[in-house]
């Protein structure tokens, strides 16, 4: 087997904040006051003949639109890889240095200016290490860490939508609520899908995984940690040796997580325990089957990027007469927010700011195909409906979807699921788009990836 026309390097750099630095993810600003592992920025490079392509992972929760344009120009004015072929995405960990003001959770300046460098930096020593390499895709279930967030309540039971001021029939992650489930509203996508990686001799030389699940969140407020992402991705490099680098994406898991209020006690309890269990068990489930993977000679490269426009959700002028009322009664130097009250008056905040947006609010939508394997980018929390529909859509090659990729306009979820309510579908600036805006983006991308096909 001769791979010398197709080329593989991956490496990692240190993201870990300083202590005091901002960390969002929350309805309100933490600061790292503990860290309990290091964050990364990791890179993948492929390259076959005149085309090359990076993904990059980052540990962070969100990554602003404009901050990944930013950086994706920084990385191709250094090293030549174009825009629109750099795939750069963020785990999702909510324990992280903060790039993005969210709610009352704000951005660390410090922080975010100096990122992009390092990011580079990865990118530039993935493209040092390249070399000719084999590449190929396998996947396996995982259904036992992913569970729908969303719950149906019983009939005559509700939970108050700050926005709307109406009665929702679905309640995120409901504790204290446990007695009022009916059912959860929809199911997850189970699968861990993977691309693997190695040189001609056999050394690994990355695996670049993807699971939808939302970071598991067992640790306290202040602490820096990668989440499972990050036990994931060590326990891979622990066993598969080497240089490798291992990474763990975040798929469509808007709607998902693993906070299971039907059956409560399925994980230890103590600090950590749980991202442990997890990452490791993913990272275990691809071991059991790299035996299994699908490897391809020489595949070709290809990519189709475009920012697709979409309408904002605008309050009413009579929601923005109410929202001011309820913001000057408020003491936000109170607010923590753990009551349906403050919940509005944190929603009527939201509803001001979002109100200064432009008509039009810009998605992210990036496809980039790999021989007989395409990776899809989503630039928001997109749930799982949306990933399901678009594997079935392309079940002849082999296919996932990253989501938070190249911007994060928020949680947009289908048409079906909003008319629902729950936290997702609440109207802010993390919640801004349509009814309407999921089919238009996962029809924009499902055309991107025939595109390529």
């Amino acid at each position: 087997m001769t791979t010398a026309n197709f080329l593989a390097g991956a490496a990692k750099v240190n993201i870990t904040p300083p202590l005091g630095t901002r960390i969002n993810g929350d309805f309100i600003t933490h600061f790292a006051n503990y860290i309990h592992d290091d964050l990364f920025a990791r890179a993948l490079v492929l390259r076959s003949g005149e085309t090359t392509v990076a993904f990059v992972v980052i540990d962070t929760c969100i990554i602003p639109k404009e901050f990944a344009d930013q950086t994706r120009k920084l990385i191709e004015a250094a090293t030549g890889i174009p825009f629109q072929q750099i795939l750069l995405s963020s785990t999702h960990t909510h324990a992280a240095g903060s790039l993005a003001d969210v709610h009352l959770g704000s951005i660390d300046v410090d922080y975010t200016r100096a990122l992009p460098d390092k990011i580079l930096a990865a990118v530039k020593s993935a493209l040092e290490a390249l070399q000719p390499a084999t590449i190929g895709h396998a996947a396996t279930n995982a259904p036992e860490h992913v569970v729908c967030r969303r719950y149906r309540l019983k009939d005559g039971k509700g939970y108050p939508n700050p926005v709307t001021g109406l009665q929702d029939v679905v309640k995120t992650n409901p504790a204290g609520m446990e007695q009022w489930i009916d059912q959860r509203v929809a199911v997850p996508d189970t699968e861990l899908s993977f691309l693997a990686v190695r040189s001609l001799t056999g050394e690994w030389i990355s695996i670049l995984a993807n699971y939808s699940l939302h970071y598991v969140g067992d640790w306290a407020n202040g602490t820096i940690s990668a989440d499972y992402f990050g036990v994931f991705a060590s326990h891979l490099e622990k066993h598969l040796g080497g240089e490798m680098v291992a990474m763990m994406s975040n798929g469509t898991s808007g709607d998902v997580n693993i906070w299971d209020f039907l059956e409560p006690d399925r994980y230890p309890t103590e600090y950590f325990a749980k991202s442990k269990v997890i990452g490791e068990d993913l990272a275990n489930k691809i071991l059991a089957v790299v035996n299994t993977v699908q490897w391809e000679e020489n595949p070709a490269l290809s990519a189709a990027y475009e920012d697709v426009a979409l309408t904002l959700d605008r309050p009413t002028a009579d929601q923005l007469l109410a929202a001011e009322k309820v913001v000057s009664n408020t003491d936000y130097e109170q607010i923590a927010p753990d009551t349906p009250e403050q919940i509005r008056a944190l929603y009527a905040r939201e509803q001001l700011l979002l109100n200064q947006f432009p008509e039009t609010i810009s998605c992210p939508v990036q496809a980039l195909r790999i021989g007989n394997i395409v990776v899809g980018a989503l630039g928001g929390e997109f749930f799982a409906e949306t990933g399901l529909c678009l594997k079935a859509e392309f079940e002849s090659v082999r296919y996932f979807t990253i989501t938070m990729a190249n911007g994060n306009i928020g949680y947009v979820p289908p048409a079906d699921q909003m008319a629902l309510g729950g936290y997702e579908t609440w109207r802010c600036r993390y919640r801004s788009t349509t009814d309407v805006s999921e089919s238009k983006v996962r029809e924009a991308l499902s055309q991107k990836i025939s595109g390529l096909l």
